[in-house]
């Protein structure tokens, strides 16, 4: 499995699907923390990409600089061939995000906030209108359209704000953490939108440190860990000969033996 330097589709024999994201000598640091050594990665169009690693590894820091949200102190950002930084406009045009944390107008009902998102975005109006009942409808929250979002449950947050992503069709989505907190119909809804819009020929960039669903989602995985890209491919390919993709993780992190001392010899001994 490749290590930091893997070059992505562009480093095959044969020529693959263009990159939705081009990322080059990306660096931030935080005081004297680095959150973001100095990575390399192509992440292929038209594909399910999992950014996968333990807490802290750095995930949430390079999604917001790869969606514009929190600015690199080195390297660079393209975005379906747009420059992150030097072409803000054509980038927001294009892409859809859920990002951690997420935060809501939570004094409009939700279709009142699809409604002033489609505005922002410039849609016309009826065509808004059209696109928000259709994704009230099958994120299930057609019964719950016209109460306020302050009153929504986490599932029901996580759908409006999916639904917010999607409204304008972007060509690449990006979710941080989009199951945490998530009951399992809510989850499964959710799951089920993201494939349609897959298989339509979008480009999904999903991060989690949940390995099963990573595996039963996407077909394309990074692994990054303390600030740098452990290892990217096709998910057949970074799993290996693995038992599963939890186990290459743990390998790949070198978190296999972790916890296995004696320094807990007392835990559930004699009392």
């Amino acid at each position: 499995m490749p290590e930091q330097g893997y070059e992505g589709a562009a480093g095959g024999t044969a020529p693959g699907p263009p990159a939705a994201v081009r990322i080059s000598g990306l660096w931030k640091r935080f005081g004297e923390q680095i959150a973001v050594s100095g990575i390399d990665l192509e992440l292929p169009a038209g594909r399910f990409v999992g950014l996968v690693g333990p807490n802290g590894a750095g995930k949430t820091t390079t999604l917001s600089m790869v969606t514009g949200l929190l600015r690199p102190d080195q390297g660079r950002i393209e975005v379906v061939g747009y420059d992150v930084w030097r072409d803000p406009v054509p980038v927001k045009a294009r892409i859809g995000v859920l990002p951690e944390g997420l935060r809501l107008f939570e004094r409009l009902s939700g279709r009142e906030l699809l409604v002033y998102v489609g505005r922002l975005r410039g849609l016309p109006a009826d065509e808004t209108e059209k696109r928000a009942t259709q994704l009230l409808d099958v994120l299930d929250l057609a019964g719950s359209q016209h109460k306020l979002v302050v009153d929504y449950s986490t599932g029901m947050r996580k759908k409006i704000g999916l639904a917010a992503a999607l409204l304008h069709n972007p060509e690449v989505l990006f979710l941080d953490e989009p199951f945490e907190g998530v009951d399992p119909v809510s989850a499964q809804i959710i799951r089920g939108v993201l494939e349609r819009y897959t298989a339509s020929g979008a480009t999904v960039v999903f991060s989690s440190h949940v390995m099963e669903l990573v595996e039963s989602l996407c077909d394309w995985v990074a692994v990054m860990a303390a600030g740098r890209i452990r290892a990217a491919g096709p998910l057949a390919e970074v799993r290996g000969t693995a038992p599963s993709l939890q186990s290459a993780f743990l390998e790949l992190v070198g978190a296999q033996d972790r916890g296995q001392g004696d320094s807990l010899d007392w835990l559930g001994g004699a009392r």
